[in-house]
């Protein structure tokens, strides 16, 4: 098992993911967000990655300021002494990406690489940080995933995009073993909804194919805590969530929290 996968105390079992940090006043993907994460007791941060015109890597989820800064811009479009004028929530400066290496050490993240302008800057932050064992990398295009993998020199922790999700969830109970091994040969895990629009995703079948070739099913974005429970019997490695307060009391009570 790769060192991403382990929980805080270096043992394997359930992991809890951040879904941007934590915060209850929208605050998502700000430094404030992922320290009251990680003073609540993960060291897994689930966020985004996008990059300023002039080659700056920002820790953020959409490609405009518009929707959660007093600002408005799309990011690629500005610089980073523009971005650095913004702020989350009226409150809260957009985060740099060395910002939130060298700020929380010990933090794992979960990086959604966003758009083509980021595979470099990320593959070369990772690189100059030597952050291979703190990462996993993401995205919903393999394409992009996959040119992010091809830019390192040692292997990190990766998840398989939609079109693979896709290929496993609807194929899996007839993609022979060998054919299935070779297709998801650089992913470790799949990241998935419980189900998209009527079709469901996380079924005991899914995990099970997914266990036997030896990947993690993590489940986002989940904040109901009978859900996170239910989810936790069926077996699933993995919950992020918005709602990280709600979760640790779940696996507190299961006694799964480290």
């Amino acid at each position: 098992m790769l060192p991403y996968f382990l929980r805080k105390d270096g043992t394997a079992g359930p992991l809890a993911f951040a879904h941007r940090g934590f915060s209850l006043d929208g605050l998502e993907n700000s430094m404030a967000a992922f320290r009251a994460a990680v003073e609540l007791g993960t060291v897994h941060l689930e966020t985004d990655v996008h990059t300023t015109s002039d080659g700056v890597l920002l820790v953020f989820h959409d490609s405009s300021l518009d929707r959660v800064t007093d600002s408005v811009g799309r990011i690629a479009e500005l610089s980073a002494a523009q971005v650095a004028k913004a702020r989350i929530g009226g409150l809260e400066p957009v985060p740099v990406f060395s910002e939130l290496v060298s700020s929380l050490p010990d933090a794992r993240l979960n990086l959604d690489v966003k758009d083509w302008n980021s595979v470099g800057p990320v593959a070369a932050a990772i690189e100059k940080y030597g952050i291979h064992q703190r990462v996993l990398v993401t995205s919903f295009s393999d394409r992009r995933r996959r040119a992010v993998l091809k830019r390192l020199s040692r292997r990190v922790a990766s998840s398989a995009g939609s079109s693979l999700t896709a290929l496993f969830a609807l194929l899996g109970p007839v993609l022979p073993g060998p054919l299935a091994r070779k297709l998801l040969a650089d992913v470790d895990v799949f990241q998935v909804p419980v189900r998209y629009g009527r079709f469901p995703v996380v079924t005991p079948g899914f995990v099970r194919r997914a266990h036997g070739l030896g990947l993690q099913v993590h489940v986002w974005t989940i904040n109901d805590p009978a859900e996170m429970e239910r989810l936790l019997e069926l077996g699933v490695d993995g919950i992020v969530s918005d709602r990280l307060d709600l979760l640790k009391e779940v696996m507190v009570r299961r006694g799964e929290w480290v």
